[in-house]
């Protein structure tokens, strides 16, 4: 199933991501509406011409206009949301979401939901270090990756309609894994990053430390300006895989350091040529 812009299209969650999705399906001429909890960041969308229509509270006919369904909340929300309020889905509605973590999320909903409506599960690897939909920008998406996660409870026809939204959006590449294989990705590509920078930014009390860094340090730890609350859900609900990645990081950094402590140049060398290779391969073309 391929999507179009007779689709109706519900933003459930207008923050950062949710008001992306929805600035960038307006631009392409989609019927897009939204719920979320401050009616501020209705207004804004509303008045930034952003979404044609919005509430503050979970509204019944927004909720049953909708083909499409898009999920921008925390798990613990998502999953709350789905319990109280599927009632509401059209019959034949698909749903799909934003969330980081997918294998028990994945599971918990679809054993919950309707049979006639089906939840098809993504992840958008973009972002920034911002909140809320005044700072949302469909650029975010462009030259960035997206992840369908199928389910054997899936059917090809959500599943089509899920990869073309992020096309839709701008993606530069979409690709499908299972919930489990994205888990264990994830903790590796996303969460483990987030623990190395909060670290760095943690370890080393030294003041005005701003003073004196360079380009490297503020890359390395850009990402550690943080939604608490979010990131700490996520990584205790990942948190084997998550325990896992910062075992092999922790292996590979004191391997790291036995070079240094027995002047292993060759071994240092050799380590830097295959990270530079490596790193080479990550540049969005």
């Amino acid at each position: 199933m391929k999507l179009s812009t007779n689709h109706k299209i519900l933003i459930v969650g207008l923050g950062l991501l949710g008001g992306s999705y929805a600035k960038a399906l307006t631009k392409k001429g989609f019927t897009v509406t939204a719920i979320t909890r401050s009616p501020s960041s209705i207004d804004y969308a509303l008045r930034e011409k952003i979404i044609s229509k919005g509430s503050a509270f979970v509204d019944e006919e927004l909720i049953a206009e909708a083909d499409l369904v898009v999920f921008a909340l925390y798990p613990h929300v998502f999953i709350e949301w789905i319990r109280k309020n599927q009632k509401f889905f059209k019959p034949g509605a698909i749903i799909t979401d934003v969330t980081g973590v997918k294998e028990s999320i994945v599971g918990t909903i679809q054993d919950m939901l309707r049979p006639d409506v089906e939840f098809i599960a993504a992840h958008p690897m973009a972002g920034r270090e911002v909140y809320g939909v005044q700072n949302s920008d469909d650029r975010i998406f462009e030259g960035a990756n997206y992840i369908v996660t199928p389910s054997q409870k899936n059917t090809h026809a959500a599943i089509e309609l899920c990869c073309d939204l992020g096309k839709t959006l701008g993606f530069a590449k979409v690709s499908e894994i299972s919930p489990k294989e994205h888990d264990k990705m994830i903790a590796f590509v996303s969460q483990l990053t987030h623990c190395i920078a909060i670290s760095l930014m943690t370890c080393q009390k030294t003041e005005r430390l701003e003073d004196y860094t360079g380009d490297s340090f503020r890359d390395l730890t850009r990402i550690a300006r943080l939604n608490e609350d979010m990131w700490s859900e996520l990584f205790l609900i990942n948190k084997t895989q998550l325990l896992h990645q910062l075992t092999l990081f922790e292996r590979e950094l004191n391997s790291l350091r036995c070079m240094l402590e027995e002047d292993d140049v060759e071994g240092l060398k050799s380590m830097m040529r295959y990270s530079t290779a490596r790193r080479a391969l990550f540049d969005k073309k």
